[in-house]
């Protein structure tokens, strides 16, 4: 899978609310009401992307989700990011 140039994943992410283009990945935070929901997105996001076989770099603070979204193989943003990245919009939308 190739990498996308920086005008493509710019031009993409209109496509995406909260979502921005940070240190060479796809990222957005989420903020949920207690620690309960914010583990219990991240179960769900966990099966969808075990079923792409793509899985975000996150990380987890009380009710706080960080994820960046990458494809270490092609060192840069691909077409997968941003499918994971819609997945997980629709998983917490």
């Amino acid at each position: 899978m190739k990498a996308l140039s920086e005008k493509q994943i710019i031009e993409k992410l209109k496509e995406f609310e909260g979502w921005d283009y940070y240190e060479g990945a796809l990222h957005t935070i989420f903020e949920f009401e207690d620690f309960k929901e914010a583990f219990s997105a991240m179960t769900r996001i966990a099966f969808e992307a075990e079923k792409l076989q793509h899985h975000p770099e996150w990380s987890n603070v009380y009710n706080s989700l960080e994820i960046y979204l990458s494809t270490h193989d092609a060192d840069g943003v691909t077409e997968k990011d941003f499918e994971l990245a819609k997945i997980i919009d629709e998983l917490i939308g």
